[in-house]
């Protein structure tokens, strides 16, 4: 082989085929996981836009038990701070909170302590554990949902027993309220709850939906829903929709902020548990078992010279003399040491290799220079090193005489 010729490539690394060959079917998962996260997150949004919003015609909008309340002589007006539907308390109106879970604690205590006595009608739609024991005193919401959603009434309520069956489900509620009307159950929980205002003149009272269906448009027309949402809201000549907004200024309480997890509903965080789950199953599955070496058959077979000539080649560009000495010194000890009667344990002990080894050497006339030939200092440039080399030689092929 010429000085100028090009050696083949010996690495084992993968080249970039192979290894977008191996990791494409991962980018693929990957790409269409993300694309489903989108077109999800497209669909809900468009089901969720104007959600509860009287003013909304979309599937999950309000505009049509609106429009028929404005049929009836019931004028509905929106409102988005809380100033704004703590004013609207008043025996002639309905107040209706679209969603109770967005108010902080604070703003729950402020709009009960408004309400309360009012002589007015409050209807608090889906409100669940964070908000439904401040703005209805004695109501505990249940963790456990009502997987039914067509309920009969079966209680004493008129707006329920002459609406009949409703499409209500979702939370259910146990009150310590004697007189309350507990309607609509679900597993004996009830799904409908009106709670009678003990204080004021005692015509006030509490509503509390565990489904906002029977006031989406897509669903007004089904079951008793339409004549349930009328009697419901429509028992005052006024009503009161209350919008909740971040934007509203009462909510910047620093003492009363809910965290990110607060925010999150409970299906998002079992579904990033599971997500974790299946992450760390896929992990073990591909993971190899630790166990022996497996040999594997190297791409190009090399030569011992030319791995032996590639080393001193970096040893020389480095000027590694006393790497490339040590090396040879210890090889030649670990050769010599058997020859002479040493434990190869011990062939690197001045103490135990020199005796023997001169005593096997007794005719060797350059037995005083075995310490600094074996054990010396390492060679101070490339002729003294190659000079080393060639005494370490001769000492083994001696002590091999017969």
């Amino acid at each position: 082989m010429t000085a100028g010729a090009t050696l083949p490539s010996t690495s084992a690394s993968p080249t970039a085929r192979q290894v977008w060959t191996r990791a494409r079917g991962i980018g693929l998962a990957v790409v269409l996981l993300l694309a489903a996260a989108v077109v999800i997150a497209t669909i809900r949004s468009d089901a969720r836009h104007g959600s509860l919003d009287p003013r909304s015609a979309d599937p999950k909008g309000s505009r049509a038990v609106a429009e028929l309340l404005a049929d009836r002589g019931v004028d509905t007006r929106v409102v988005t701070t809380l100033d704004e539907a703590r004013a609207a308390s008043a025996a002639d109106t309905t107040l209706l909170v679209a969603a109770p879970e967005l108010l902080t604690h604070r703003q729950q205590s402020s709009l009960r302590s408004a309400t309360a006595g009012s002589g007015g009608r409050t209807v608090l739609v889906a409100p669940g554990s964070w908000s439904v024991e401040r703005l209805a005193p004695g109501v505990t919401a249940d963790p456990a949902t009502s997987l039914d959603s067509e309920l009969a009434p079966d209680c004493a309520l008129p707006a329920a027993q002459r609406a009949g069956t409703a499409d209500l489900g979702g939370i259910r509620y146990t009150t310590t309220h004697l007189d309350a009307d507990e309607c609509y159950p679900s597993d004996r929980l009830a799904t409908l709850l009106r709670v009678p205002e003990t204080t004021g003149d005692g015509d006030g009272d509490t509503v509390v939906l565990g489904a906002p269906d029977i006031l989406h448009n897509e669903h007004l027309d089904e079951q008793g829903n339409a004549s349930l949402a009328l009697q419901l809201l429509g028992s005052r000549p006024h009503l009161v929709w209350y919008l909740p907004s971040l934007s509203d200024a009462s909510a910047a309480d620093a003492d009363d902020e809910r965290s990110f997890f607060d925010l999150l509903p409970s299906g998002w965080l079992w579904g990033t548990l599971q997500l974790f789950i299946a992450a760390a199953l896929a992990a073990l599955w591909r993971a190899r078992r630790l166990g022996p070496l497996v040999p594997e058959k190297l791409p190009v077979a090399i030569r011992a010279s030319e791995t032996v000539e590639g080393r001193a080649r970096l040893y020389r560009k480095a000027a590694a003399r006393d790497r490339a000495a040590a090396a040879l010194r210890s090889t030649t000890r670990t050769r010599l040491a058997p020859l002479v009667g040493v434990p190869v344990s011990q062939a690197h002990a001045p103490e135990a290799l020199l005796p023997a080894l001169s005593a096997h050497l007794h005719n060797h006339g350059d037995g005083q220079t075995l310490p600094t030939l074996l054990f010396g200092p390492p060679p101070g440039d490339d002729a003294a090193l190659i000079s080393l080399a060639d005494q370490l030689d001769a000492l083994e092929r001696e002590v091999r005489r017969p």
